[in-house]
Order: structure tokens, then C-alpha cells, then sequence
């Protein structure tokens, strides 16, 4: 026996890492090399998108990129090989091993132990069953773990699956091509042969058959008119709009808060805070601190739903929908926002919406929200009905203040004085959420708000 260290160039794999709770594959944007390309250790080299957000992948070593295995547009698996590159990183851990010498088989096949026979016998059938299983979902019925939860959610047969042609490589059915076909599931009426005869006395069982969708009326298309394909964002924002109104029965509440002390308070503020802490404080952070107080007198409003289970959740996990500068829109979620501060979450908010603006944000970013607030009031809009994000069961919309003339109780009598007013509109899933809970939780957001405390400290 010698010892001696491998010479050669060693490949190593460049693997998909994870990307947070939920996510199980991404698609590749751009590669940032080109093959044959050297890359430095914790360089970026690709951009891939996920379902939540877009982002960039480093190598974990330097090298050589020797092959690029996914292509622009390609669907990944975590933890599957999208790259190979040549390290001179020893395969081994660059450490020196001892080399056995090799042998054949016919030296040492007496060595080796022999399973039992009764065990053979017992595993042959069911081994058999698995290889039969296996050869029946080749390669053209390959379904990504994203795939495959919606072909469980939509209790879709392998019959089904067969007659959905793929537009993915080598014919694989995407996500996309799953949706397309839910959408039209209903629209499609399979000849059938007529049903055998049957005695007045024993009618025809009653079988499950979607009911019939009316279809849409074709889109014309004039002259002059401009088509626009959606971009991935937009497609992905579109199917999550659907699937939550198909899942969530949604029921909208309404109020009229004053908040003239909370503008009162920022006011009074805002030029201390920017100078002290170089940002600026906007009126997130006090929303936000008044969902979180009225999420803590009704926790039912921290739910999911599973099935015909609800979820209660520990943690205050605050979404915060945010506007990118090419329409779109991102939610990133404030995490444990009752455990902060005003100041912590006025530092969280800045930074969310910077990172989010800059697409600078992770997975994990984007990841866990329990509660969500859209401040449609940037826009200029009173109020608004948004969509509940899923698996979330509820959402607030927070409108534009503006000046107006209200009727003010005091000692003396009511008296009409000019103040600041907002409204805002509460949607909750009616599954879980009665009329009766979603409106008690919105009064409670809107007393926290109307009585805030123009001592309170930053």
C-alpha cells in the first residue's frame, strides 16, 4: 500500500440550495457565466426565480464552470445539479488516503454474505410491483414536487395526466401546464359510450361530474390593438388571485378611523426620527403596531385552515404589500413584529422595502406572513377590497388621509372641527372568520389608532 493525493482536477457540483419553508423548485433566469468561465468562491453565477421572489445563487467554491446543466428557462429541483465545475479541490478533502489494493470479484465473492432465501421470496413480489410502478411513470409523466401537490389538490387521475401534453424539456408537464388544464377541466366533455340498459328499479348510480363551466367569449382583437404576454411575476400573481377567491369565500368590512393624533404624532416626529436614525418614519409602523394589539385580543384572526382543521398560530408574522417599480407586486413579512419595538418596526419596514424595490430580497424574506396589510392610500384610493393571500384568512386595507370636516362630542356640546380620516376595509374567509370576529377585530385596529397616545416614544 502507497499513499498519494489525487493530481487531477476534481468537478464538484453545483447543486440548487435550499430556499426557504415551502419552495421546492426554481426556474433559471440568466446565468451570470458562460462555460469555461473561472468563478471566485461566494460569487453569484445565476439568477433563478421561485414562486415568492427572485434571487441570485453563489458558488460555495472556486473554479472552473465545465458545464451548465440548466438552461435559461429550465425548472430545477432543490438539491439537484445545475452546474459542474473543475476545482482543484480534491474530491477526497484534500487529504491523503491509504489505496487498498483492488482485487477481483473471484477473490473475495466468498467474503461477501449471502441474503437469506426466504427473504428473497418475500421481497420478489412487492420489488416486482415497484418496478412495474416505476416503468408506468417514465420520464414523460415526471412531476415536480410542485406538480404533484396540485395534482393531489385537484384529485387528478394518471389517465388524466396522460392526455396533458408537456411544454417543459423532454415533454415534462410544469406548473403551468397543470393550471391551464384545471382551468379547463370543466370545459372538457369526453365522448363516452351510452350506458348499458338498466330496470326501472335499480337506477343508475350517481357519480361525480364537474359541473359544467360556461365558457368565456373569445377576445377580438382589433386593429391597432397591442398584445402583451405576461411576465412570470404577473402569471404567478394572476393564478394566486384565482386560486384564493376559489378557496376563501371572502366578506369585507368597513370603518372610518380618525386618526388626526397618529398624524398629529408623526408630525411632530418624523424630523427627529430621520435625523437621529437617517430614514425616514412613515405610518406603517404605527398600523402595524395596532394590528398586532388587536391580533392579540383576537387570536382566531392568526389562522390557517387545513382541510377542516384551523391552525392556530403562535407566531405574529406581519405581511406587507409592497409595489415594485415594474407594477408588480411583493409581500415581505415582517417576522415576530409583537416583539418589536415602534423604532424596531419602523427599521424592519425600511429595510423590507428597500431590499424589495432593489431585488435584494431572499426566500425567507417573503416567507411565513400570518396577518397582511396593503396601504392602498399610496395610490391616492380611499379604500380598497383586497384579496386574502393564502393560506392566510385575512387582510387589511388601509386607505388615504384626508382632511374632513366631522362632528366632535365634548362637555359643552357638539362642535364640527376639521380632521384627519381614513378608512379602512377588512376582508376575512368566511370559513373561519364570522361576521361578528372580523368586524369586533377591525373596531379594535381602529380604537388603537383613534386613541393613540401623542406621548408615545421612538
Amino acid at each position: 500500500m502507497e499513499k498519494f493525493k489525487k493530481e487531477t482536477m476534481a468537478e464538484y457540483k453545483l447543486l440548487l440550495p435550499s430556499m426557504g419553508e415551502g419552495v421546492m423548485e426554481a426556474t433559471i433566469i440568466s446565468w451570470m457565466f458562460n462555460e469555461g468561465d473561472f468563478v471566485k468562491e461566494d460569487e453569484s453565477v445565476v439568477e433563478i426565480a421561485t414562486d415568492k421572489v427572485d434571487s441570485d445563487v453563489p458558488t460555495p467554491v472556486s473554479g472552473k464552470i465545465i458545464k451548465i446543466l440548466k438552461q435559461k428557462d429550465d425548472v430545477a429541483k432543490i438539491g439537484e445539479a445545475i452546474a459542474i465545475l473543475e476545482t482543484d479541490v480534491d474530491s477526497s478533502n484534500q487529504e491523503s488516503q491509504e489505496v487498498p489494493e483492488s482485487k477481483t470479484y473471484e477473490e473475495v465473492k466468498d467474503q461477501i454474505p449471502q441474503p437469506d432465501p426466504k427473504v428473497i421470496s418475500t421481497l420478489e413480489q412487492p420489488l416486482s410491483n415497484v418496478s412495474n410502478l416505476s416503468q408506468s411513470q417514465n420520464s414523460d409523466l415526471y412531476l415536480s414536487p410542485l406538480v404533484k401537490s396540485i395534482v393531489q389538490e385537484e384529485n387528478i387521475a394518471e389517465s388524466e395526466l396522460k392526455t396533458i401534453k408537456g411544454s417543459g424539456q423532454e415533454g415534462r408537464i410544469t406548473k403551468e401546464d397543470i393550471l391551464d388544464y384545471v382551468k379547463n377541466r370543466g370545459h372538457k366533455v369526453e365522448a363516452q359510450s351510452a350506458p348499458a340498459p338498466q330496470s326501472v328499479s335499480q337506477p343508475a348510480p350517481v357519480q361525480n361530474i364537474p359541473t359544467p363551466q360556461p365558457a368565456s367569449a373569445p377576445i377580438q382583437v382589433a386593429e391597432g390593438d397591442e398584445i402583451i404576454q405576461m411576465d412570470r411575476i404577473r402569471k404567478i400573481i394572476a393564478e394566486s388571485m384565482v386560486r384564493s377567491k376559489h378557496t376563501s369565500p371572502h366578506v369585507t368590512s368597513f370603518i372610518e378611523s380618525d386618526v388626526t393624533n397618529v398624524v398629529t404624532w408623526r408630525t411632530k416626529n418624523k424630523d427627529s426620527y430621520q435625523k437621529r436614525e437617517g430614514e425616514k418614519l412613515t405610518f406603517m409602523p404605527i398600523f402595524i403596531r395596532a394590528v398586532v394589539k388587536a391580533i392579540q385580543d383576537f387570536p382566531m384572526i392568526n389562522v390557517s385552515v387545513d382541510g377542516d382543521k384551523i391552525i392556530k398560530k403562535k407566531n405574529i408574522n406581519i405581511g406587507m404589500a409592497t409595489a415594485l417599480p415594474d407594477g408588480n407586486l411583493i409581500v415581505p413579512v415582517i417576522k415576530n413584529a409583537d416583539q418589536l419595538s415602534l423604532s424596531g418596526l419602523a427599521k424592519a419596514i425600511n429595510d423590507l422595502a428597500y431590499r424589495a424595490r432593489n431585488k435584494k430580497l431572499t426566500p425567507a424574506d417573503t416567507q411565513g406572513a400570518t396577518y397582511t396589510i396593503s396601504n392602498v392610500g399610496t395610490f391616492g384610493n380611499l379604500m380598497g377590497t383586497p384579496i386574502i393571500p393564502q393560506p392566510q384568512v385575512a387582510i387589511l386595507a388601509v386607505g388615504a388621509i384626508v382632511k374632513k370636516p366631522a362632528v366632535i362630542e365634548t362637555e359643552f356640546g357638539d362642535v364640527i372641527a376639521i380632521r384627519q380620516k381614513m378608512f379602512m376595509s377588512h376582508s376575512y374567509d368566511h370559513r373561519v372568520v364570522d361576521g361578528s370576529l372580523g368586524g369586533m377585530f377591525l373596531k379594535h385596529v381602529n380604537d388603537y389608532l383613534e386613541n393613540w397616545d401623542l406621548n408615545t416614544e421612538i
